[in-house]
C-alpha cells in the first residue's frame, strides 16, 4: 500500500478557515493602531504649534519684537513662525525663527492650491484670532490658537477640532 502524499480538501478549508479569523481579528487591531499613531502626531503638532505661538508672545511681551498699540502681540501668520522677524534688542539685527516648518493635522488632507497662489506655506490648520471665542473659532487678524479641522472623533470620544 501506498501512502497519500499531500493534503485533504478538508485538512484546507480547515487552515483557511483559522487564518482567515485571526486576520478578522488582527484587522481592525492594526487600524486601531494606525489611528493612534496619527493622534499621537496631532497632539505632538498641535503642542509645537502652540509653545512656538507662546514663545512669539513671550518675546512681544519683553519687547524683543516691535508691535503697534493695535496688534496683540500674537503672531499674523504661522509663516512668520517659520521665516522668523527682526530681533530689536539684538545689535546684529538676527531674526528670532520658533519653528523650522509648519507641522502638518495629519487628520486632514493639505490644502495646498490656495497657500501657494499667495505665497504661504501649505498648512492645513484652523487658526484662531485672540478676539474670537473658544466656543465659535474664527480667523482674524493674529494667530491666538491652532486646531484641526477634521470632523472625525478621536479614540477617546472626543473631536479633534476641539483638542
Amino acid at each position: 500500500m501506498r501512502k497519500k502524499l499531500g493534503f485533504t480538501l478538508i485538512e484546507l478549508v480547515v487552515t483557511v478557515a483559522i487564518v482567515g479569523v485571526l486576520a478578522s481579528v488582527a484587522m481592525p487591531m492594526l487600524q486601531l493602531s494606525a489611528q493612534r499613531v496619527k493622534e499621537n502626531e496631532l497632539r505632538e503638532n498641535l503642542r509645537l504649534i502652540r509653545a512656538a505661538i507662546d514663545a512669539y508672545k513671550k518675546d512681544v511681551d519683553e519687547g524683543r519684537i516691535q508691535k503697534s498699540i493695535e496688534q496683540t502681540g500674537y503672531p499674523p501668520n504661522l509663516e512668520i513662525l517659520v521665516h522668523g522677524v527682526e530681533d530689536v534688542k539684538d545689535p546684529n539685527k538676527h531674526k528670532l525663527r520658533y519653528l523650522r516648518r509648519i507641522p502638518l493635522d495629519p487628520m486632514r488632507p493639505v490644502d495646498d492650491g490656495n497657500n501657494k497662489a499667495e505665497g504661504r506655506l501649505p498648512s492645513n490648520w484652523g487658526l484662531r484670532s485672540y478676539a474670537s471665542e473658544a466656543e465659535n473659532p474664527a480667523e482674524g487678524d493674529d494667530v491666538y490658537d491652532v486646531y484641526s479641522r477634521s470632523k472625525q472623533t478621536g479614540i477617546n470620544g472626543v473631536p479633534y477640532d476641539q483638542w
